[in-house]
């Protein structure tokens, strides 16, 4: 009886032993592969993600011709806001003036192209998911002030002498909210000449370009008359 149980016991840790070999072997004969994971877990930070929202065009913008007739200038690009860092004002008729924007602004501002009814490139907006675009951006009424003040613009930054050091690269010398995608600024045939980048195919732009710390604000400055 005894020798029966050993027998009997020997037989199903042999039966067990030979079905966990052919699952390890059959396992085995599988194609490997590299599991994704599908949900990140990792937040993300805007301004660096934001740098890269252009980069499919990067390539078109180092091999595109510069359109000397039309392009833009810095003294423009600044003409067209309130003050330095204020968003740019709308400088031609709007269509639909009930609406805030979104799709209707985006047909040309989104991927930017040439306007011929405006004779000029349209600007490539660096946040296109910012659909309510009259929520910030208003359009022209005059060309001049309606009454004096002794309100003075901030000096906007020059351009090529904020480097750290002699032929390093410059720093950024303005805020980075809103405006995260470089390329929409610094790149293409709506970039103003001063400030295109004459390298867009490096699209890690922040990889050597720093924020300038010492920054203080885009705002202007009022001025206290000694009368107040």
């Amino acid at each position: 009886m005894k020798r029966l149980v050993v027998i009997s016991l020997f037989t199903i840790l042999f039966a067990a032993f030979i079905v966990v070999w052919n699952y390890s072997y059959q396992t085995g004969l599988e194609e490997a592969y590299v599991p994704i994971e599908t949900q990140s877990h990792v937040d993300l930070i805007p301004s660096e993600t934001g740098v890269f929202q252009r980069s499919e065009f990067a390539l078109d913008y180092a091999n595109m011709a510069v359109d000397e007739s039309h392009e833009r200038t810095l003294k423009t690009y600044y003409n067209n806001r309130a003050y330095h860092g204020a968003p740019p004002s709308i400088p031609h008729p709007v269509k639909d003036k009930r609406t805030m924007g979104g799709n209707v602004c985006l047909q040309c501002h989104q991927n930017g192209g040439f306007a011929a009814k405006f004779n000029a490139y349209a600007p490539v907006t660096p946040h296109p998911e910012k659909i309510n675009c009259k929520q910030c951006h208003v359009e022209q009424n005059t060309q001049s002030l309606f009454r004096g003040s002794n309100f003075e613009k901030i000096t906007v930054p020059k351009v090529g002498i904020n480097n750290a050091l002699p032929g390093s690269p410059p720093v950024i010398p303005h805020q980075i909210q809103l405006r995260e995608n470089c390329l929409a600024c610094h790149a293409g045939p709506s970039a103003p000449r001063e400030i295109r980048v004459s390298h867009p195919e490096r699209i890690n732009c922040r990889q050597c370009h720093v924020p300038n710390n010492k920054v203080v604000t885009d705002i202007g400055i009022f001025k206290r008359n000694d009368n107040d």
